[in-house]
């Protein structure tokens, strides 16, 4: 069902190739993301992710890391020009920095992150092999808060995966993008309409504290765990 809220202006931080950036622009487009693309930013110039957001019409910022004194020089640099952009939260798809705890300040409760792993299990890299190497039987996506600690944010909903015998790193990751595909955008959706907050409890839908992060059902659809 189409969502009536006024879209809410985000942006986008993404390095590489954009395909959960193509998954928000589609759910935008069916109507089912009530936002609106202030700005698309990468770290890199050549991410086509970029390429993707000017086929849209999206505006879009590339800034070199290389061209600033420190990181928090380029994260408050970067920062700024995305407050500048009018974006009222912001979703990182793919952005792959750790991010200075003075810039993401003025951003609390706003900004999200999909990981591919259930998290707390599995913060940074490589998170497809570590579920194999401990011999894991399920696995799968989460979309959380972001905040200074690398992907240790509150969790807000997660998608999962059974890990099937003979399953590579790349069975599991090509398994699960599909499913990250449904969960940001329906994360993202939350927020935009209001309905997702973080206080002091927590993580909130409608006000009232979640005892669990939600879960992606077959559907596409989030629900209480």
């Amino acid at each position: 069902m189409s969502l009536t809220h006024e879209p809410m202006p985000i942006a986008v931080l993404a390095s590489g190739r954009g395909s959960n950036l193509k998954a928000l622009i589609a759910a935008r487009d069916a109507g089912t993301l009530p936002v609106r693309f202030a700005l698309v930013a990468s770290d890199r110039a050549t991410a086509p992710a970029l390429r993707l957001a000017e086929s849209h019409g999206i505006p879009t910022l590339a800034l070199n890391p290389k061209s600033y004194a420190d990181r928090r020089a380029f994260d408050l640099d970067l920062f700024r020009r995305l407050a500048d952009s009018g974006a009222k939260a912001l979703v990182l798809a793919g952005f792959m920095r750790i991010i200075d705890g003075q810039a993401l300040a003025p951003w609390h409760g706003r900004m999200l992150n999909v990981h591919p792993s259930l998290l707390p299990k599995y913060r940074g890299l490589r998170t497809h092999q570590r579920a194999l190497d401990a011999g894991d039987r399920e696995h799968g996506a989460s979309v959380h808060f972001v905040t200074a600690e690398l992907d240790g944010g509150p969790v807000i909903a997660q998608a999962r995966i059974a890990v099937h015998e003979g399953d590579s790193a790349d069975d599991l990751a090509a398994r699960l993008l599909p499913r990250e595909h449904r969960l940001l955008p329906a994360v993202t959706a939350l927020l935009a309409s209001g309905r997702l907050g973080l206080n002091e409890a927590g993580v909130t839908l409608d006000g009232v504290p979640l005892a669990a992060p939600l879960q992606l059902d077959n559907g596409g659809e989030l629900i209480a765990a």
